[in-house]
């Protein structure tokens, strides 16, 4: 579905991506790890359009979409939310939601059909008439994944979804990102929780410095001594291998 080939995003004399490659498949979870200031975010912007690689392509359905504009983008079924949510303040969370799909809808009554629905899906159903301004870090998190399911994308980018969250949020976070993708959406997100990253991702990428040191499945790449060393620690990857074997 998606196939990014040798990016490459330098900001002046800064290289922030160096070749790196990744490719997610149709139905898959594919998570993008690694230390703060290793490129995740920036990848992430250019894979979407926000910003124009120096090098490299980005096909997305076979097609090239190198150097697209986000909102061409995201018609042909690609969006990303962001790690900073900015929902309308002064939109109802239904509004924020609507503002996506009138994209397809044709008109109110189905775009608040279809707000519904989605707002139901992300367990904002209690919420609709609440302002955004008045939402929790959670909850706004919630909105952020409602507002991108709008615009009924076929790929879901998210970045740190779950930063910020408590142990319980986490866990209801990754049941909804679940049923996304048992609802037919694929997902590639950028996470530091790494609980997260073991019970969702069918494959992972590492990347350190803006270069990609590692792929596979999850216990293989936090079994790997690269990431360990890059990334990971000694004691958080034997605490995942402990946990894996509860």
């Amino acid at each position: 579905m998606l196939d990014a080939h040798n990016v490459v995003k330098r900001f002046g004399g800064l290289l922030a991506i160096d070749r790196a490659s990744i490719r997610v498949e149709a139905g898959q979870i594919v998570a993008l790890i690694g230390p703060n200031g290793a490129g995740k975010t920036t990848l992430f912007s250019t894979v979407s359009g926000f910003y124009r690689p120096d090098a490299g392509t980005v096909r997305f359905d076979g097609r090239d979409i190198t150097g697209l504009p986000p909102h061409r983008i995201c018609r042909l079924g690609m969006v990303r939310t962001f790690q900073i949510t900015q929902p309308f303040s002064r939109l109802s969370v239904i509004e924020n939601i609507m503002v996506g799909i009138y994209n397809h809808a044709r008109n109110r009554r189905q775009a608040e059909a279809e707000a519904r629905g989605i707002a139901e899906s992300v367990g904002m159903g209690a919420m609709l008439h609440v302002r955004s301004t008045e939402l929790t870090v959670a909850a706004r998190k919630r909105l952020e994944l409602a507002r991108a399911l709008g615009t009924r994308p076929r790929l879901l980018l998210l970045d740190e979804v779950m930063a910020g969250l408590t142990p319980t949020e986490i866990v209801e976070i990754i049941g909804i990102i679940k049923g996304i993708r048992d609802g037919g959406v694929t997902v590639l997100l950028i996470e530091h929780v790494m609980q997260a990253v073991m019970s969702l991702a069918d494959h992972v990428y590492v990347l350190s410095e803006g270069r990609l040191i590692a792929q596979g499945a999850p216990r293989q790449v936090t079994r790997d001594p690269v990431v360990i060393e890059a990334y990971l620690g000694k004691s958080a990857a034997q605490a995942m291998e402990v946990h894996a074997h509860a």
